[in-house]
């Protein structure tokens, strides 16, 4: 993603963008579903009650990858409401086919730079949680400057939180895990859910992936923060 300023997008972007080809199935699901849980990049603030038509709070996920995880939290929590933002048609289209077929109606999708849409399209404080699960580590120290996780976006991130909501990530590589932790210790207005100020466990509200089972079973870490603005 890029970061908060406008001259910012221009320079970098946090993602590659490979768009790879869609199958028969995830591109049907694309033309069915996109005319009901699409939403589309505008330069003007969205009234959320309006776009899901009630008064729930809202999630909202960053980079849902294939959408799994995401389906399984929708379904799971059908008092909230759910926005995911992905950059690649594929990981969109599967999504939308596996929320048409678990007949998930709390969601809607992005396909859009996550930055361009919180500063566009997202009032300050419509959020009730932010979800980043596994960005790209961008694991070369020479690219770490396109981390997502940094003090500008975290800035971003605070503005469009409501009052007392949380921040959830995690990450599979402990290097990032120690520099999210750096980035918003440094940050003033959030509190670290963590009695000892650095992990928690994986809470029941983030379902466990596939990716996960089997670094489980090789004996990988996985580090989840949560972070409450105060």
């Amino acid at each position: 993603m890029s970061e908060q300023t406008t001259n910012f997008h221009r320079r970098i972007r946090s993602f590659v963008k490979r768009e790879g080809r869609l199958t028969k199935g995830q591109a049907a699901a694309l033309e069915r579903q996109w005319p009901v849980k699409g939403l589309t990049h505008q330069p003007e603030l969205m009234d959320l009650s309006q776009v899901f038509g009630r008064h729930a709070p809202v999630v909202l996920e960053i980079g849902f990858g294939m959408g799994h995880s995401l389906i399984d939290m929708a379904k799971a929590a059908p008092e909230l409401d759910f926005i995911g933002i992905e950059v690649h048609g594929p990981g969109v289209g599967a999504c939308l086919m596996e929320a048409e077929l678990q007949q998930v109606e709390n969601l809607r999708i992005f396909q859009h730079d996550a930055v361009e849409v919180l500063e566009d399209c997202i009032a300050d404080g419509a959020l009730h949680k932010v979800q980043i699960f596994f960005p790209d580590p961008w694991h070369k120290k020479r690219h770490h400057k396109r981390r997502l996780v940094r003090p500008d976006f975290v800035k971003l991130l605070q503005a469009k939180l409501e009052q007392g909501g949380i921040l959830h990530l995690a990450t599979d590589w402990e290097n990032y895990a120690e520099h999210m932790l750096e980035v918003m210790h440094a940050e003033q207005g959030w509190q670290n859910l963590s009695p000892d100020s650095n992990y928690i466990p994986r809470p029941d509200s983030r379902p466990l992936t596939k990716f996960e089972k089997r670094g489980q079973k090789l004996g990988h870490g996985v580090w989840d923060m949560q972070f409450k603005k105060l």
